[in-house]
C-alpha cells in the first residue's frame, strides 16, 4: 500500500489536574503577572488526538475506521512505528506533549487556547460520505487537561464527525473537564457565544470562534436556532464580515484582549487569499487584538496589522501524520507553539516567539537546530510578503520582527 494514500485528514480524498495543589512557581508567575504591563497567551494550531493518539492512551474509542485505505485507528500507531521506533500503550495523559509541558511550565502563559480537530465521544455514527472522521474517548480527556488547555474553539470541519450526538458528548465532557469552548454549540445562540478565561491583574481573554467552508466545514453543520453545530460563516462577502466585525464590536472592551479564532483555507502551501487577509485586516479594525487562523497543516503567514498579530495558519500542533509520505516539502512532522506577549492596556503585540517542535513516536519533542533554521527560512520568506521577518534566536527558538 502506497503511504501517500492514507488519510491525512479530514479533507485529503473528496499534566496536571485542575484539582491538584498549584505549584510554586505558578504562583510567582501569577503575582508577577498582575503587577506587568503585560500578558502573555498560548496560542496552538489544530489539535487532533482522535485516531492513533487515542488509540495509545489509557481508555481508547473503538478503533473502527470506515476510511477508503484504513479501518483500523491502530493502523496509524503502527504506520508511526515504522518510522521512528516503538511506541508505548496506555501512556499517562501527558505524554502526547512531550517538551511542550517543559515550554509551557517556563513560560507560564495567561491563557492557552487551541482549536481542537476532534469529536470527543464513544457514541455516534460517522458523518455519511465524509472520508475522515476523527474522534477520542471522553475517558481520555484528562490528554487535554494535562496540558492545562483553558480554551478549545470548535468551529471546525471535525467536531461533528459522529454527528450531533459526537457534539453534544464534545460539549459535555469539556465543560465537565473546565474547559471554556468557542465556535460550537447546541443552537446558534450557543455557538455564537465567545469564551471567557479571566486573566491574572482584571479583564479577560475573550475567544470567539469561526469556520469557513473553505476548510471543508459542511454547510450542514451550521448551528441554528433549532439546531446544534458550529458557527459557521455563510461566506466571505463584505456583508458576512461586516455582520462578524459588529459582533466583534460588540464584545465589552473594558479590560478584556479579544481573540478572532478562524479555522479557513486549505491544508497545503503557502498561498493566502485576498479574502482570509480582507476579513483579517477588517476584525482587527473592529476591535480584535489576534486573529488565530488555521486549518492548514503546516505554519502560513504572520502579519502585524495596527499592530496586532494575524496567524494566517498556526499549522498542525498535534497529530497523528507521522510517517505518513506525500507532503514531505511542507514538513508536516514540524510544529510550532506561539507565544503571543500583549499590552494589556492596549492588546497591541509587544513580542512574538515561537518554539519549534517535532512529532515522533505520537509525542512532541523540541525541534533540533537544524529544524528550527529550516523553519526560521521558510517563514521569513512566507512572511516578507506582510512586512514581518522570522529570525532564529540563540536558543533556537524563533521570533517575530515587524516594523
Amino acid at each position: 500500500m502506497s503511504r501517500s494514500r492514507w488519510a491525512w485528514d479530514r479533507r485529503d480524498r473528496s499534566t496536571c489536574d485542575p484539582s491538584s495543589t498549584v505549584p510554586q512557581d505558578s504562583i510567582v508567575h501569577a503575582l508577577r503577572a498582575m503587577q506587568s504591563d503585560t500578558t502573555t497567551v498560548f496560542l496552538g494550531g489544530d489539535v487532533m488526538t482522535g485516531r492513533g493518539i487515542d488509540q495509545i492512551l489509557r481508555a481508547p474509542a473503538s478503533p473502527e475506521l470506515h476510511e477508503e485505505w484504513v479501518r483500523d485507528a491502530r493502523d496509524y500507531v503502527r504506520l508511526a512505528e515504522d518510522a521512528n521506533g516503538p511506541i508505548p500503550r496506555e501512556v499517562e495523559d501527558g505524554y502526547v506533549w512531550g517538551e511542550l509541558a517543559d515550554e509551557l511550565a517556563r513560560v507560564a502563559p495567561s491563557a492557552r487556547v487551541v482549536n481542537l480537530e476532534t469529536s470527543l465521544t464513544a457514541r455516534g455514527e460517522p458523518w455519511p460520505d465524509k472520508p475522515v472522521c476523527y474522534r477520542m474517548s471522553p475517558s481520555n480527556v484528562g490528554c487535554l487537561r494535562a496540558a492545562r488547555i483553558d480554551v478549545c474553539t470548535l468551529a471546525n470541519n471535525h467536531v461533528l464527525d459522529y454527528g450531533e450526538v459526537g457534539l453534544a458528548d464534545t460539549l459535555d465532557t469539556l465543560a465537565r473537564a473546565h474547559i471554556a469552548v468557542a465556535g460550537a454549540g447546541i443552537d446558534g445562540p450557543h455557538a455564537q457565544r465567545p469564551a471567557r478565561v479571566p486573566l491574572a491583574g482584571g479583564g479577560d481573554l475573550v475567544v470567539l470562534a469561526v469556520g469557513c467552508e473553505d476548510a471543508g466545514i459542511p454547510s450542514e453543520w451550521a448551528a441554528s436556532a433549532e439546531r446544534a453545530g458550529v458557527d459557521l460563516l455563510p461566506d466571505l462577502t463584505s456583508q458576512s464580515i461586516a455582520r462578524l466585525c459588529d459582533r466583534v464590536r460588540a464584545i465589552d472592551r473594558a479590560g478584556d484582549l479579544v481573540v478572532v479564532s478562524i479555522h479557513w483555507g486549505s491544508n497545503w502551501g503557502d498561498d493566502v487569499t485576498l479574502s482570509h487577509v480582507e476579513l483579517a485586516h477588517r476584525v482587527i479594525d473592529a476591535g480584535g487584538d489576534v486573529v488565530h487562523g488555521h486549518s492548514s497543516h503546516h505554519p502560513r503567514a504572520i502579519e502585524v496589522h495596527g499592530g496586532r498579530p494575524i496567524f494566517y495558519g498556526c499549522g498542525d500542533l498535534l497529530n497523528d501524520y507521522e510517517g505518513i509520505h506525500g507532503h514531505e516539502a511542507h514538513r508536516p512532522d514540524l510544529a510550532l507553539a506561539y507565544f503571543a506577549e500583549l499590552e494589556r492596556s492596549s492588546g497591541a503585540l509587544v513580542s512574538l516567539v515561537m518554539q519549534p517542535l517535532r512529532m515522533r513516536k505520537l509525542r512532541l519533542e523540541r525541534a533540533s537546530r537544524e529544524d528550527a533554521e529550516w523553519l526560521a527560512a521558510r517563514l521569513d520568506r512566507v512572511c516578507e510578503r506582510f512586512g514581518s521577518r522570522v529570525v532564529l534566536t540563540d536558543d533556537d527558538r524563533l521570533a517575530l520582527r515587524w516594523s
